[in-house]
């Protein structure tokens, strides 16, 4: 077991630091881009499915309710993913496949930035709410596995973890909020 684990970090820390040397100035412009849409009264939409819904909300209250500084105002930013009745009702009455871009067309308006996260790329439901973030002008930003799938044409900024290890890109996704969650907070 100690094996494993020790093989799993340095799994980890060898995508990150790939990551970090090849995409570190995208990660800079989605920092500015998040900042900028929230100095110009924008706000944050966030979305994914299974452990990036959880990822989803863990990042939105990061940002409301604040990463490391408790004095600071709140972000405006919204997961998705938490609205049980809402979901429930659009996956039964419409499509699940629209269970996120029917939120983007209620709740979206231009200059606000749309943040999915997915770790193929193509989950329907994600692909839908980024066709929908665009149509109504929304920056597109999505946080996905290596290549970055369908939702790679649809981002207006793409951070693809290079792997297809669903766990590692998981984790990487994670470091990844942090680092611009502390970029919000820091007000890049």
């Amino acid at each position: 077991m100690n094996g494993t684990m020790k093989d799993a970090a340095a799994e980890l820390k060898e995508i990150l630091d790939r990551f970090l040397e090849t995409r570190s100035s995208l990660l800079e412009a989605a920092a500015e881009a998040l900042s900028a849409s929230l100095r110009a009264g924008g706000k944050i939409l966030v979305f994914g499915n299974g452990g990036s819904a959880a990822e989803a909300q863990h990042f939105t209250a990061e940002l409301v309710n604040g990463l490391s500084r408790r004095d600071q105002a709140p972000i405006p930013a919204a997961a998705l993913t938490t609205d049980t009745s809402c979901l429930t009702a659009i996956g039964n009455d419409r499509s699940f496949a629209e269970i996120f871009s029917r939120q983007i067309e209620a709740l979206g308006r231009p200059g606000d930035v749309a943040l999915a996260l997915t770790t193929s790329g193509g989950s329907p439901d994600v692909v839908e709410a980024l066709r929908s973030a665009r149509a109504k002008g929304l920056v597109t930003l999505a946080l996905t596995g290596s290549g970055g799938g369908e939702a790679a044409g649809l981002a207006d900024l793409l951070l693809d973890v290079p792997s297809c290890s669903v766990p590692r890109v998981q984790e990487a996704h994670l470091f990844l909020l942090h680092l611009l969650a502390e970029r919000l907070e820091a007000g890049v």
